[in-house]
């Protein structure tokens, strides 16, 4: 037990880490009066100390000033210290500051490493090396004075005795990007170290409305339970946890009050999944369809308990793939639908195809009722609660990430001006469109709020996003858009394998084994010796060159009609192998699984 640990103490904002041959010291600089935390670079070990160890010419440290610790990584042979090296402040949550991450560091606990046999070895540089991905993690904040896991609703609902607890004790799990890796530091009682990280998004603007200033501000939260890559995460887990599943806050502080809108997103909740085969679009495969009643029931009792009534949407499309997701969703839902649950399907490409948004109006109509009786959470000019939300819209596509972006910045338009109409800023019939400063800075919000969490999973800016960022869809953005569907395309099938690797190893979602079988991945034989897609495109571009070549060629010498269709054979021969062993191509995660 460390009992100098207070847990009473405020985070330590500021810190200096020396880096000993033997081990590392993470000294407080911001004026606080605590330990240091040495931490063995042998075994991981860790300890407080009161004064830093002597230095001498064996023994000469390097020194970095570093901005929290965000844990400590346990893998086979040796741990991994996890800190924040720069910082960016990106505003303020209820007035206090929020920081986002722009550099994170892994530093090794891994001398132990020297006595342990080959194998061990090069199976643990498999997985260090996945911690350089997991350096580039985008999208990190976090705050030392407030619990930005929290909404305005849920953090003003806590009780006196749950503010007085340190951050991550008053956090919510789900959005606790560095959950796992606090642990250690959980089990030594180093609050003052604990520094709650969440992945999502962060921005904020002020606008000008006649003589008030209304002060706007969009969070994104991603869930923790079932995170990843686009492709590499689909649908929910047994426990009815779904894949990209994101809480976006917007909060509005107005001469003196403060109102909050919370809408959640989220995948499918079924079992289904798309294997990656380097397809553009990999069949969607529904995995034990008897379960679906029975997983949906457990997701929806878990968003009734955290949000109250649900309203679920759904985006996607009623024909082909889709459809048939959309199919087992709807007869899902009917044991799940009753007074505190609802379930609208709404085709969007059907409906609104790719250039008339505006016609989510005609959604809204459908949704009016539930949107404006379950409300939103507004604290008055002394602080006192006025109003609650009582509910959430749940929205969702196929990736809940392009049509879901639109729909909820349009409901997120909508509340805004019911709350400016409520604070008597606005009139009974105007809009946020009859103010040009508020309208572009609200899209622009919308639109950055969307790439953000797009980037997060697919690796590339949100499609449509023309849309939201100016109100219209324009011929600059749906080139981007066929850019940006090219990039996931390649993100997909060759680096977000490594990157699912790397996401899961930082979730504590596998469990580290001596017994994982090497063969498969340092032994590789035949084709796979060889095999790579650039290989394989090289070829199959190389052989429809020579066919059209030897085709051109035809009237000259019939010959050639022979060569290109061998040469169009040889093609098709390489694409029918890639094929049938996509997945032997791609960059595919290689752990394995396993339940904490």
């Amino acid at each position: 037990m460390m009992e100098k640990g207070d847990s009473s103490q405020k985070l330590y904002k500021r810190m200096r880490l020396w880096e000993f041959p033997d081990q590392y010291v993470v000294e407080p600089t911001d004026g606080s009066s605590g330990s240091c935390l040495e931490i063995s670079r042998v075994d991981g070990s860790m300890k407080l100390i009161d004064e830093i160890p002597n230095c001498s010419s064996l023994r000469v440290p390097k020194i970095r000033t570093i901005f929290g610790v965000i844990g400590i990584l346990k893998l086979l042979a040796g741990s991994y210290l996890l800190v924040i090296t720069e910082r960016e402040s990106v505003g303020s949550y209820l007035g206090h500051p929020i920081f986002k991450v722009s550099s994170m560091k892994v530093f090794p606990c891994d001398h132990s490493l020297k006595n342990t046999p080959a194998e061990q070895k090069k199976m643990e540089a498999e997985f260090s090396a996945l911690l350089n991905v997991a350096e580039r993690t985008p999208g990190l904040y976090f705050s030392y004075d407030v619990n930005i896991t929290l909404s305005a609703q849920r953090l003003h609902d806590l009780g006196d005795e749950s503010k007085l607890l340190p951050l991550w004790r008053q956090a919510d799990p789900r959005f606790l990007w560095n959950n796992y890796m606090m642990e250690v530091l959980i089990d030594h009682k180093l609050d003052p170290f604990l520094l709650p990280v969440v992945q999502g998004s962060f921005h904020n603007f002020q606008a000008a409305i006649g003589k008030d200033i209304v002060d706007v501000t969009l969070i994104a939260r991603r869930c923790n339970r079932r995170t990843g890559t686009r492709m590499w995460r689909r649908g929910a887990d047994s426990d009815g946890f779904v894949a990209n599943f994101v809480e976006s806050e917007q909060i509005i502080q107005l001469n003196g009050c403060t109102a909050s809108f919370v809408q959640v997103r989220g995948s499918i909740p079924l079992l289904w999944d798309q294997v990656v085969d380097l397809t553009y679009k990999p069949k969607f495969e529904i995995v034990k369809i008897e379960e679906a009643p029975r997983v949906a029931e457990r997701h929806f009792l878990d968003l009734r308990k955290k949000y109250g009534n649900v309203l679920a949407v759904d985006l996607v499309n009623k024909h082909g793939g889709e459809g048939r997701l959309n199919e087992k969703f709807a007869n899902a839902m009917q044991q799940v639908v009753g007074d505190d649950v609802r379930y609208l399907h709404f085709d969007f490409h059907h409906i609104c195809g790719h250039v008339h948004f505006e016609r989510l109006s005609i959604l809204y109509e459908q949704i009016e009722d539930f949107f404006i009786k379950n409300r939103y959470f507004l604290l008055n000019e002394k602080g006192e609660k006025v109003e609650m939300q009582l509910g959430v819209v749940r929205t969702n596509c196929i990736d809940c990430l392009d049509r879901t972006n639109v729909t909820q910045s349009m409901l997120a338009r909508k509340m805004l001006e019911f709350q400016l109409r409520r604070l008597g800023v606005f009139d009974a019939e105007e809009a946020i469109s009859t103010h040009p400063n508020l309208d572009e800075s609200f899209k622009i919000l919308w639109a950055n709020h969307g790439d953000d969490i797009s980037l997060q999973y697919s690796g590339t800016p949100a499609l449509k996003g023309d849309f939201v960022r100016y109100g219209k869809r324009t011929v600059q953005g749906i080139v981007n858009d066929g850019w940006n569907a090219l990039m996931r395309y390649y993100l997909n099938n060759f680096v977000d394998g490594t990157k699912q690797d790397a996401i899961d190893l930082m979730q504590g979602h596998y469990i580290m084994s001596v017994s994982r079988d090497m063969t498969a991945t340092s032994q590789k034989g035949g084709i796979e010796a060889i095999a790579s897609f650039p290989l394989a495109l090289g070829l199959i571009l190389t052989g429809l060159f020579f066919a059209t070549l030897s085709l051109g060629r035809v009237r000259s010498d019939v010959w050639n009609l022979l060569f290109s269709l061998v040469w169009a054979s040889i093609s098709l021969a390489i694409a029918a192998v890639v094929k049938a062993n996509g997945r032997m191509f791609c960059n595919r995660p290689r752990l394995h699984q396993s339940r904490r």
